[in-house]
């Protein structure tokens, strides 16, 4: 006498043949869903992406059905589709009634209250063999987009209202609290080993090789998906179909030689050898890499075009003007302002050429090379603080010559026509001048107003090097040659 728990192995026969190594899953879930075995309200099938799960349970749901029509039906709900919660609602009801071929129009289906009334209108009071079974699956339905938090939980007890239901989940990772149910069946679907890869991949070898008979060609074949998995299995292969493209994509060229004559079937260290640069460029997988690369690759100075984050183009001319005089103020010593911005002291011309390698006196004269116990550039040391009229005055003092040259380096003349107290807040609320001392708290708070612009309050430049470099030649001034060593 054959058992309850037989199951139709002549049915499931090409299922198993199209989907290796997948055999204890496939039993298991028909198990759980056959009306004639043990059939169980809710299951849960888990794994990770590209592991069979979708794939097997349609097929399976399909051969079932046309197995015995009057004994199990079916419908397949896919969250990747609905784009809410309602959406999903909607769509559950719509593909029941299809399923039943009742020819009655889904009415609106907002909540899930509304959900379970339709299904128990539609599944409870139907007609039909108490041993026929209705599958519900919900496909991805942990992604659900706009999901309540009791979505899953009252999915879950629609079989509890409809006797003749399964619920099916598909999910990636169940929760130890998913359903908040006692022990609802898993078939877990976990990610293929190298051995299986290789077995999937080996039922399909390409067509045979010039020269080369079909085995050769198989047995080639066999052993370069082997070399594929181990070089690119975690890095860019990391699923059933991504290696699956990998290798249609690295067979032509892995195989040149010997369509070229060059080298034989038989001689897979050389071929791999002569192909080893194939796997380890990615571009060969991903054609877009390639592309980005060689657009990396164009000289900086073949596009003038700045990037939209550089400052000499989002400042106006002030606050560069200023964010320039703030940085010498805080890098140079006051002693050294008389002989660097007073005409007094320079004879009408107050840039100096030079400065980082020679050192002022304080009346202006040069003192030869830089003392040997200073060794790094001020440039380079931390910003200190400076008085904010001591800024304002730098400015004021090199304001004429720095926009002149500017001018100049743009081919027309003009002036500053811009505010020094907004654009000294502006520079304040970007956080490139940062107060210091007591009046901090309120500059940070009330940036422009007042106390935040006393003349006495410090500050201190927050740019580096490289940046005030930037942007002091946008207004063709070389910061370097106003640092004082």
């Amino acid at each position: 006498m054959a058992s309850i728990f037989e199951l139709p192995d002549d049915l499931l026969a090409s299922l198993l043949t199209n989907f290796p190594c997948r055999d204890a899953q496939i039993h298991s879930l028909t198990r759980f869903i056959h009306p004639r075995i043990s059939p169980c309200r809710n299951v849960v099938v888990h794994g990770t992406e590209a592991t069979g799960k979708s794939a097997i349970t349609s097929v399976l749901l399909e051969i079932l059905r046309n197995a015995s029509p009057s004994d199990l039906n079916y419908a397949i709900v896919k969250s990747a589709e609905c784009v809410t919660a309602r959406h999903l609602f909607e769509r559950t009801v719509g593909l029941v009634g299809d399923a039943l071929q009742n020819g009655s129009t889904p009415g609106r289906c907002e909540t899930l209250a509304a959900l379970t009334a339709e299904l128990t209108k539609m599944l409870k009071y139907v007609e039909q063999d108490t041993q026929s079974r209705f599958v519900l699956v919900f496909d991805g339905i942990d992604r659900q987009r706009d999901a309540p938090p009791t979505l899953l939980p009252a999915l879950a007890r629609l079989s509890e209202i409809i006797p003749n239901l399964t619920t099916v989940f598909i999910i990636t990772t169940p929760s130890p609290s998913l359903l908040r149910i006692s022990s609802p069946p898993h078939v877990y679907f976990p990610p293929y080993t190298k051995a299986e890869y290789i077995t999937i991949l080996s039922r399909t070898p390409p067509a045979s090789l010039p020269n080369t008979t079909q085995q050769e060609t198989a047995d080639l074949w066999t052993r370069f998906t082997a070399a594929v998995h181990d070089s690119l299995a975690r890095p860019a292969a990391r699923t059933l179909p991504r290696l699956i493209h990998s290798c249609l994509a690295l067979w032509p060229r892995f195989t040149a030689p010997v369509a070229a004559g060059t080298h034989k079937a038989r001689e897979f260290s050389k071929l791999l050898i002569a192909a080893r640069a194939y796997f380890q460029d990615e571009s060969v997988l991903e054609p877009g890499i390639q592309r980005a690369t060689r657009a990396s690759a164009i000289p900086k100075n073949a596009s003038e075009k700045k990037s939209s984050t550089d400052l000499s183009t989002l400042l106006p001319p002030t606050a560069r003007l200023l964010l320039i005089a703030a940085y010498l103020a805080s890098h140079n010593a006051p002693r050294h302002d008389n002989a660097l911005f007073s005409t007094w002291h320079t004879g009408g011309k107050k840039r100096r050429r030079g400065g980082i390698a020679a050192s002022l006196t304080p009346n202006g004269t040069r003192r030869g090379r830089k003392a040997k116990h200073r060794r790094i550039a001020r440039k380079l040391l931390g910003p200190g603080a400076f008085v904010l009229e001591r800024m304002v005055a730098i400015y004021v003092a090199t304001r004429q010559e720095w926009v002149g040259g500017a001018d100049d380096a743009k081919g027309g003349a003009g002036g500053v026509d811009a505010d020094v107290g907004m654009a000294i807040a502006t520079l304040a609320s970007l956080r490139l001048l940062v107060r210091v001392g007591g009046g901090a708290a309120g500059a940070a708070g009330g940036v422009g107003g007042g106390a935040d612009l006393d003349r006495g309050g410090k500050w201190r430049v927050n740019v580096g090097w490289e940046m005030i470099r930037g942007v002091g030649r946008s207004m063709g001034v070389e910061v370097e040659e106003w640092l004082v060593e």
